[in-house]
């Protein structure tokens, strides 16, 4: 079986994001943020571009508002699908793999 071809890097911030659980965009760009050690900030276009790209391809699914909003805002909230978690998880097992192989690199002298 090949290997799926790798996400883009601002899908696999985001599905690395949820794997923890649902979160709405604001609560996306923060927790982005975080995992990144501040070194990754997702202004709002690259966010929600990608995120409906995420939508459209069925790694991820928009859930229901979870608090009361004032009249005309929707404050929307996302998951990873069962498809995404798969993604989300190989995804993470692939940058593992590249660290690993990079270390043995580094430990065996390969540093040019």
């Amino acid at each position: 079986m090949t290997p799926a071809k790798p996400l883009p890097t601002a899908s696999v911030h985001i599905v690395l994001a949820l794997l923890e659980g649902e979160l709405h965009g604001y609560a996306l760009m923060r927790r982005v943020s975080e995992l990144s050690g501040g070194s990754v900030k997702m202004g709002p276009g690259t966010l929600y571009g990608t995120l409906n790209r995420l939508v459209e391809d069925g790694l991820i699914v928009e859930t229901t508002e979870r608090e009361p909003r004032p009249e005309g805002q929707r404050r929307r909230y996302y998951e990873l699908t069962p498809t995404g978690r798969t993604a989300a998880m190989a995804e993470l097992g692939r940058l593992q793999a590249l660290v690993h192989r990079i270390a043995g690199h580094l430990a065996d002298g390969a540093t040019t």
